[in-house]
Parts: C-alpha cells; structure tokens; sequence
C-alpha cells in the first residue's frame, strides 16, 4: 500500500475532496516526523509504537578488505506493533477491515 492508496482510501470512506484527503495524509505524516525529529516517542493505540533509538559508535569490518573501520554513531527508527496488530495479522483479519 503506497500513500496514494492510503489517500484514495480516506476519500472513498469519507467523501472528502482527493485534495482534504492527501491534506489530511500529509498533517498525519508531518506530525508523526515533526515528532520523532524531536526525539517524542509516539505511540498509536491499536497500531504500535515508533521510537528513535541511539546507537553508539562501533568498529565494523570492510566485507571485502576486512580492513576495520568506525561506524559513526546514529539514530535509528524502530517500529513494535501492538498486540493487537499482531494478533490481527497473524489472524490475516486486516484483509478484510477496509
């Protein structure tokens, strides 16, 4: 599913213009990286939960030198579902919740 689908999809539910519909789209999304820019965790209910997490500096290996080299440090986006996302995809109960 691609955001376009997610726009068509508030449209057809709704009756909103395509144009509201990627507007709302697009305050959702701006929000949710506005948010995790500034280190806010954020927590969907039903949905799961998106946090940045710090990773500290390490030594790696060049694969194909094996030559050490530092990986920086960095900050990366984890995603858990919630239970109930879980439960609703091993279920495959989504495909029929449109």
């Amino acid at each position: 599913m691609t955001k376009i689908d997610i726009i068509d999809r508030i449209h057809e539910k709704t009756g909103l213009s395509k144009k509201e519909s990627s507007d709302v789209v697009e305050l959702i999304f701006g929000t949710i990286k506005v948010a995790l820019e500034a280190g806010a965790k954020i927590k969907i209910s039903g949905f799961g939960n998106f946090v940045i997490r710090n990773k500290r500096p390490r030594i790696g290996r060049n694969p194909q030198t094996g030559q050490e080299i530092e990986i920086s440090a960095r900050k990366v986006l984890t995603f858990k579902p919630s239970q109930v996302l879980k439960k609703a995809v091993n279920s495959q109960g989504l495909e029929n919740r449109t």
